[in-house]
């Protein structure tokens, strides 16, 4: 977030106000900026999807093009206002949403001289990442902690569940080009590790499917496997939630004088000074 201090130094009026409504959610004005380019991110995100149909690009080019064109424009200079108005303007630039703000221009520029470049411009979906700073929903900030807290203490199972699912993919995978072999359609032990992917996530394409009975039967294994796999990851980083919130829900006392109520990373006692 840019800071007030990064101004330009002796701002003008103007330039204040400016940097009030571009950089100021919590303000009126500022509000009504941010929901009014919120409302132009999502109008030119679905240009773009409009213009990949075919149909609708044969009779409605032109118009896309001149809307396209017409967001960008207006992007370009909202990012040109949100540099105006600042001293420091690096750490913007910088910053994940300034580098966000400037792809939302950028790519629509290279296609002249790329063609096709245009349709990165789907970048813009990111910022609509600022609603939860016009909506206040920095309140789901811890909420958000304490499941990254959990997926960090758990990374290790985690890795060591995948790289055993990877495992025994390969050798789910190599059986089946055995017992199939190219007559099936697994021509080759890559396309048999494909086909135990697909078949063990449950999402079953249907583009390769076993024809003899051992291999039937092992495919029906599988099946049945990858039910019990996908609940693992879940139940490892649930566990650790609740460890999380079983800690953070035990009240801490005083040996000495019994006193609860103390703070988490609190080191001495509130009311008689003795060491937790």
């Amino acid at each position: 977030m840019v800071q007030p201090e990064e101004l330009s130094s002796g701002p003008k009026s103007w330039q204040k106000t400016l940097y009030t409504v571009i950089f100021k959610a919590d303000t009126p004005a500022g509000k009504a900026f941010d929901i009014g380019l919120l409302l132009a991110i999502v109008l030119s995100i679905l240009v773009v999807m409009l213009s990949s149909v075919e149909s609708i690009q044969a009779v409605h080019g032109a118009l896309l093009r001149h809307l396209g064109w017409g967001f960008t424009v207006l992007f370009t200079i909202e990012y040109g206002l949100r540099l105006l108005c600042l001293q420091r303007r690096r750490p913007y630039v910088t910053s994940f949403f300034g580098v966000v703000d400037f792809l939302s221009v950028f790519p629509t520029y290279l296609s002249l001289l790329v063609g096709g470049g245009g349709l990165f411009v789907v970048v813009r979906s990111l910022r609509i990442l600022r609603v939860f700073r016009i909506l206040k929903m920095g309140g789901y900030e811890k909420a958000g902690t304490t499941i990254w807290n959990s997926l960090k203490a758990s990374r290790q199972k985690i890795i060591v569940f995948l790289l055993g699912v990877m495992s025994l993919m390969v050798m789910i995978g190599t059986l089946m080009y055995l017992i199939e072999g190219p007559e099936a359609g697994f021509t080759s032990i890559p396309v048999g590790i494909y086909w135990a992917i697909v078949t063990m996530t449950t999402v079953g394409y249907g583009d390769i499917a076993p024809l003899t009975i051992p291999g039937q039967a092992l495919a029906s294994m599988v099946m049945i496997l990858g039910y019990s796999i996908i609940a693992v990851p879940t139940g490892i980083v649930t566990v650790d939630m609740a460890k999380s919130a079983a800690v953070k829900a035990e009240p801490r006392h005083c040996k000495s004088c019994e006193a609860i109520g103390h703070d988490p990373d609190a080191v001495y006692c509130k009311s008689c000074g003795a060491r937790l």
